[in-house]
Formats: structure tokens, sequence, C-alpha cells
């Protein structure tokens, strides 16, 4: 898995491509994470377009991450899941609990909302 990330306007944007099953690559996501929380960023966007498989443990970061945001007063965005993600975000029925937005105008949208 591959990650990227950027910062604008205080939204944490993060790409992942690839599979997200564990493994060395979570560990550095999540490392990379804290450092962002250490600038005061309280709202992140992730975009999972690029996943093409996911597993529990790729839902537990996710879920971990969405934690994060939560107990600092802000939010989480998934951006556009690819088919297996959204099917297990479904399955999980963790569909209930993440917001998806279409794009990150959609994401952004979404932020300025659950602050009002």
């Amino acid at each position: 898995m591959t990650t990227t990330s950027t910062l604008a306007d205080g939204v944490l944007y993060l790409t992942l491509t690839g599979d997200l099953i564990g493994s060395p690559d979570t560990q550095q996501l999540l490392d990379s994470v804290n450092d962002y929380l250490g600038d005061a960023v309280t709202n992140c966007a992730v975009d999972l377009s690029g996943i093409r498989y996911i597993n529990s443990t790729g839902i537990g970061v996710l879920v971990s991450l969405l934690t994060k945001f939560r107990s600092r007063g802000g939010e989480m965005v998934l951006i556009n899941p690819a088919d297996h993600p959204r099917k297990m975000l479904a399955l999980t029925k963790l569909s209930n609990i993440f917001t998806v937005a279409a794009d990150q105008a959609d994401a952004r949208q979404q932020f300025t909302t659950a602050a009002s």
C-alpha cells in the first residue's frame, strides 16, 4: 500500500492505493497521522478509490483513525471507496458509522456541515 498525504485548510487528506491489509504500511500510516495530529489537525479525508482489497486489519486501521479524530472533536470522511472496501464496510455494518463522500469537495462540505 502507498500513502500520500496533504494538508489543506486544516484538513488532512490521505490517498491510499493498493491493498489495506496490515503489515508495516499500516503502522507507517498511523505514525504519519499521529505526526499531523501534533499540528492540531482535527479533520481527515481518506481517499479509498485506489484500494483494491481490504481485510479486517485494514478495517481496524480505519476505525482507529476515526476514533483518533473524533476524540479530538473532529471527523473523518471516506472518499469514494472502491468496490471491495465499500462491500466490506456494508458487511461489517460500519457504513452506518463512517461518513462517505463522493470527492474532496463533498468531503469539505461534510466537514462544514458537521461543524454547524
